[in-house]
């Protein structure tokens, strides 16, 4: 780790730092070779257009084609950029980027006609071509999936109008993106030292961690009046997103947008109901947190504005990398020695490009090509956040890695339903490990305030924002409208329901719909509960040490999509069309709470 306060360049990274990229080309021209042969595959492959309909070998043929193109693409596409990534100032790799970007669409248009012409044959003649050649049978489920969209697919000519006007119904969102990202001006605030400075999202965040109630009330505020200034612009855009949503999922034959945009990973809306009413059951436990936040901070009322305070101060510990493998591979070894073997090896392999340079995308991710291992990208700075989010983060990579090892390749990639599962699971168990290895009270408690800080963040906030989208998209499919008054109050009164009569609700937080990006994709956040909820419910039993749990996570990571997301947790005992796993992560939380009640 470079500590001497100028952040290095590429150069003068050493190489057991860096992830060996090579391992997916040796070297640039490599890649060019690939990327004219896909070009060329993909200029040849509109022969087949037409096709699909006369036998199960010409079927499997198409299909095999299609996989071949988009595997090829994976490792084009992944190079390109991950390299833009290790430097994103580099002239060489945007160029390969854009390249690949533009190569992508190419391949999108070339492919268009599949689906279609798969749907257009008779489902007598598509289980004849199954039961005829054998080969087919590989892509048995592929169909099968295809077939159970069929409903929603219309036909050829409107589907080329939809895909026009798709472009129209990303208005809302590229509008909001705009003005939250590059219009609206928050004006100035004062830091802790009462020097004045101009509030950003990023010093947002920062200003409400800060032990000083003044700082914190001022960001407050002063963020909120700036959104309140544009509410019935925002309300309105906010409107036409819910709309063009409702839209797209009459025009495909869907009861609701919320069944719409389930139906993709065949997610039942019982599913997204029970998140809800478990939580509504679980809210005492919540009750009790805040209740202890009020007590801990000392302070008469405990406002919106003091939730994301520390309950206890940081522990001021760093950690060098190897440090961090260290408790990170102490913290899993609940999994056993294969779990760990594949973990030494993505430690030790060039899975991990660790530290921090020059122009490097910020953030950490996992990401990979099929066939190759997966890579991981880190800003590694020795906080014990970084030695979390490298458990978080090898997590996905070691889920990549069996569903790979297990899969063919239309069956590798899993579902975002499932995919905070791995790596919140190996949170849970790092968080758990270095609690009960912690070297004092102080450090203990810290810990626990994390976790809970995680549990609060993304159950029961998370699920809290579900509850809203579903409310207000109901709303549009009665046929009313959303204003922003009314918007404030729906948003204000569930506040009020989630954290209680110990918690002051400020007016300004009702204003706090008119600010989550995510809201524009909808129907996206309850999945973070979800993954949470089902991670905890399958660390607990590992730690509990539950007769063949282990082996049974070990098949819901070899899964990929070859089932369907409800039907892998169920490998694991846990049942999400069921309130039992958020109800037994929820009890985990009243645990911590009175944990660390106990600890202060």
């Amino acid at each position: 780790m470079n500590n001497s306060g100028k952040v290095p360049t590429r150069d003068e990274i050493k190489r057991e730092d860096k992830w060996r990229i090579e391992d997916l080309f040796a070297e640039d021209a490599l890649w060019e070779e690939a990327y004219e042969e896909l070009k060329r595959k993909i200029e040849e492959f509109p022969k087949y257009q037409g096709s699909m309909a006369k036998s199960g070998e010409q079927l499997n043929l198409v299909l095999r084609k299609q996989d071949e193109l988009n595997k090829l693409l994976e490792n084009v596409y992944v190079y390109a950029s991950q390299k833009n990534h290790e430097d994103m100032g580099n002239g060489t790799y945007q160029q390969l980027f854009g390249r690949a970007q533009s190569l992508m669409n190419q391949m999108s248009d070339a492919l268009s006609f599949v689906e279609p012409e798969l749907l257009a044959i008779p489902q007598e003649k598509l289980d004849a071509f199954l039961e005829e050649c054998g080969e087919l049978s590989l892509y048995r489920r592929y169909i099968q999936e295809k077939v159970r969209m069929k409903a929603h697919i219309l036909s050829e000519e409107m589907e080329a109008v939809l895909a026009k006007v798709s472009e129209i119904g990303q208005a809302p969102q590229n509008i909001f993106q705009m003005f939250n990202n590059a219009d609206i001006d928050f004006g100035n605030v004062h830091d802790e030292q009462g020097n004045e400075v101009q509030l950003s999202h990023g010093r947002y965040v920062h200003f409400l961690e800060s032990s000083d109630v003044k700082v914190r009330r001022e960001a407050f505020e002063t963020l909120y009046k700036a959104y309140e200034q544009h509410k019935n612009t925002l309300a309105a855009t906010f409107q036409a997103n819910v709309q063009q949503e409702l839209f797209f999922a009459k025009m495909r034959h869907y009861d609701s947008s919320l069944e719409a945009a389930l139906n993709y990973s065949n997610i039942p809306v019982e599913v997204y109901d029970k998140l809800i009413e478990a939580v509504h059951e679980n809210l005492p436990r919540m009750y009790d947190y805040v209740k202890l936040r009020k007590r801990l901070l000392g302070v008469d009322e405990l406002h919106m504005y003091d939730v994301y305070v520390p309950l206890v101060k940081q522990v001021e510990k760093r950690y060098t990398f190897e440090e961090a493998k260290a408790l990170v591979r102490a913290g899993l070894a609940p999994l056993g020695e294969d779990y760990l073997s594949i973990l030494d090896e993505g430690f030790e392999n060039g899975w991990i490009d660790v530290y921090e340079n020059q122009g490097k995308r910020s953030g950490a991710y996992s990401w990979g090509a099929y066939g190759t291992h997966p890579y991981v990208l880190m800003n590694y700075n020795g906080s014990l956040n970084h030695v979390f989010t490298l458990a978080h983060e090898m997590g996905h990579a070691i889920h990549s890695y069996h569903s790979d090892k297990a899969q063919p390749y239309p069956y590798a990639g899993y579902r975002i339903f499932v995919a905070e599962v791995a790596s919140t699971c190996n949170e849970a168990l790092l968080i758990h490990y270095m609690m009960e290895h912690a070297q004092d009270e102080q450090e203990k408690a810290y810990l626990i305030n994390y976790f809970l800080d995680q549990f609060k963040g993304t159950l029961y906030r998370q699920t809290m924002f579900a509850e809203f989208e579903k409310i207000v998209h109901e709303q549009v499919q009665r046929g009313e409208s959303l204003t922003a008054d009314g918007l404030c109050e729906t948003y204000y009164k569930l506040n009020q329901l989630y954290f209680g009569e110990e918690m002051v609700c400020d007016p300004q937080i009702a204003m706090e719909w008119s600010r989550i990006p995510h809201f524009y994709t909808p129907f996206y956040v309850y999945q973070y509960a979800t993954g949470f909820s089902a991670a905890i419910a399958i660390s607990s039993k590992i730690l509990a040490g539950e007769e063949g749990i282990v082996e049974q996570y070990k098949k819901f990571l070899s899964g990929g999509s070859s089932m369907d997301c409800i039907d892998l947790l169920k490998l694991c005992g846990v049942d999400m069309t069921s309130q039992e796993p958020v109800n037994d992560a929820l009890k985990v939380f009243g645990e911590y709470v009175d944990l660390l009640e106990k600890t202060l």
